[in-house]
């Protein structure tokens, strides 16, 4: 069985002891350090010498019937002090024949130091209080362990399997139960898991929270480094972790161990990591899954600045994402690079709005293609956006026209920055491809070659339009003689039933023939 945080017991502070039923018996009574009370009980400790402070460690609550201390109230005083300085979590003074009723030195002590003192009006067996207390901790420190040790297994496991990033980060979520953020020294986000509301409330105002939290741990802020050989190289952060903090700080550390594991066996490189966030981000963008207004957060907290910014997205096909990193890096430009399928690269840059947005993205272009000579990959964009929320419709734009230009050679007469006016009537019907009216005019016009399945005709045919309806270019690609080329232009007229001689119903089948290559691809 999995053992979750949820099953832990929770932690017991002083103000839990004073409510278990053994305690209660003794009719407990506070008497100095009542806002104090929260402090954690790390064990108990039946001690009546007078320098017992020197015996503890911190966090122990000290169970005494002060018959060494009885008639020196120097003695009581230092007695609590004493305790003070060892970080002793209470005292409890059980009245009797020493102290027939709290003694006023001791008390006026404890509240100066801030130390809770309970005294108990009812004879009570501390061994009983011991006895209970001490289960409860051991219980509660062996399932703490327990945890550990299940969280090491399963992220062991997952790391085995070769598992990513984000699946590691799910299961830390899962364990600890609130939103987890991996970040790099710099404080972007590399990674996060949890609930999705609660993330991105977390990432909402993520550098001044994580700049506020990075120093000291609280309001469930546990945090543990990533790194290794004297090198710090980021952190995973538990954000507003509801158990005890030495619980949460032994599961981030499992955490942190894996993590720094599976960055080892990627090849050290941590800027994967960013790599893998950026294109998580502009994945779902370009999808429209998930509505740009909740991936706001994902963006400012990954690095990009988003207020009174003008985005310009890009598409960059056959371009090396590394390579575009390092570029942007190199001419200042703030932007996120991510791999997309087929070839594809999405550049999405965020430019001050008093910048020439078109002049820099073309400036961008030459470098690369400067950089890269003659095979060089193409830029293709949308028009500048000014709002987050237009910004996933400029990214499919510029895949589509990116599409649009899938051959290199065609592409060299092309400006450095390729746009839908650029790719005419082939960029128009690609953005269109999956409007179903023009689905339906593709399969209507071509519909006699379609049923056929006749890839030969429908091969000449698309070569004939290309070539401006030459009949000896066509021939001579086809690797066919004149009166060849035209039985077969003859059975597809038939099939079709137009007239390709005819400049307009040419035309249609030309643009059902694009709109039907562009569906397949």
């Amino acid at each position: 069985m999995t053992i979750t945080l949820d099953s832990l017991e929770p932690a017991l502070s002083v103000r839990q002891v004073l409510t278990l039923e053994r305690v209660l018996a003794g009719e407990p009574e506070v008497v100095a350090g009542a806002s104090h009370l929260d402090r954690p009980v790390r064990w108990v400790h039946v001690a009546e010498a007078a320098d017992v402070g020197v015996m503890l460690s911190g966090g122990e609550m000290v169970l005494t019937t002060g018959v060494l201390l009885a008639g020196d109230e120097d003695k009581q005083a230092e007695y609590v002090r004493s305790l003070h300085r060892a970080e002793a979590a209470a005292v409890v003074l059980g009245l009797g024949r020493a102290f027939p009723a709290a003694p006023d030195v001791m008390r006026r002590a404890a509240e100066r130091c801030g130390l809770p003192m309970v005294v108990l009006h009812r004879p009570f067996p501390f061994a009983e209080l011991t006895e209970e207390v001490q289960s409860r901790l051991v219980r509660r420190k062996f399932a703490a362990v327990s945890l550990s040790e299940a969280v090491r297994t399963e992220l062991t496991a997952l790391i085995t399997a070769g598992a990513p990033l984000q699946r590691l980060l799910d299961e830390v979520a899962r364990h600890s139960a609130c939103p987890v953020v991996v970040t790099n020294l710099a404080h972007r986000v590399l990674g996060t898991a949890g609930e999705r509301p609660a993330v991105d409330d977390v990432l909402r105002d993520w550098e001044r929270i994580a700049r506020q939290a990075g120093g000291v741990e609280g309001d469930g802020w546990i945090r543990a480094e990533l790194g290794g050989r004297g090198e710090r190289w980021g952190r995973i952060v538990l954000c507003g972790y509801r158990g005890d903090t030495a619980t949460g700080r032994l599961l981030a550390d499992r955490a942190a161990e894996a993590l720094v594991l599976h960055r080892m066996l990627a090849g050290g490189a941590a800027c994967s990591w960013e790599e893998q966030s950026a294109q998580s981000l502009l994945t779902d963008l370009v999808s429209g899954v998930v509505p740009a207004r909740q991936l706001l957060p994902r963006a400012r907290a990954a690095g990009l600045p988003v207020n009174r910014r003008t985005f310009v997205p890009l598409v960059v096909r056959d371009g090396d994402p590394a390579r575009l990193e390092r570029l942007l890096r190199l001419l200042g430009l703030p932007g996120l690079v991510a791999e997309l399928a087929d070839g594809a690269t999405a550049v999405l840059l965020s430019l001050p709005r008093d910048q020439d947005a078109g002049a820099l993205a073309a400036h961008f272009a030459t470098r690369l293609r400067t950089e890269t000579g003659p095979d060089h990959p193409v830029v293709a964009a949308a028009e500048a956006r000014a709002a987050w929320d237009d910004v996933p419709t400029g990214l499919r734009e510029a895949q589509h026209v990116a599409d649009a230009v899938s051959d290199s050679s065609a592409a060299l007469d092309l400006p450095p920055v390729v746009r839908l006016k650029d790719v005419h009537l082939r960029g128009l019907i690609r953005l269109l491809r999956d409007d179903p009216h023009v689905q339906s005019f593709a399969e209507r016009e071509l519909d006699g070659l379609l049923r056929e399945t006749d890839e030969d005709l429908l091969s000449v045919l698309r070569t004939y339009l290309a070539t401006g309806r030459n009949k000896s270019r066509t021939a001579q690609l086809h690797h066919v003689s004149r009166p060849a080329l035209y039985r077969r232009l003859e059975a597809i007229q038939v099939r079709l039933g137009v007239d390709l001689d005819d400049f307009e119903q040419a035309a249609s089948v030309h643009i059902a023939l694009l709109a039907h290559d562009a569906q397949q691809q």
